[in-house]
């Protein structure tokens, strides 16, 4: 399955599933499109005009690992309201993609 490019490929895709009349999950999977990825955009960009009208609400935001997690220990870092759990095959590099998400936020 295939992720979202960008802002301007998931609205197009949105607009055709509701188009089509079927759910997101189905829409997306019968054209090989990752479901979990199209939906988060579908909660950003709804976010997105809830914020221009002046609600502020937190954003999703899509991580996907690069590797198998394993079933090792895991560790939670919480600073504030923002939690960060990491396993005994945490790499740094993945930190480094949570932090950056974090910051975007």
């Amino acid at each position: 399955m295939r992720k979202i490019e960008d802002e301007r490929e998931a609205r197009a895709f949105l607009k055709a599933a509701k188009s089509a009349g079927v759910p997101l999950k189905a829409w997306a999977r019968a054209r090989g499109i990752d479901g979990r990825s199209l939906n988060a955009w579908r909660i950003n960009l709804e976010r997105s005009r809830a914020d221009a009208r002046g609600r502020s609400r937190p954003r999703l935001v899509e991580l996907v690992p690069t590797h198998e997690v394993s079933s090792g220990a895991r560790y939670a870092l919480r600073v504030a309201d923002v939690a960060i759990e990491l396993g005994d095959d945490f790499r740094e590099e993945t930190l480094v993609r949570i932090v950056r998400a974090l910051r975007a936020c």
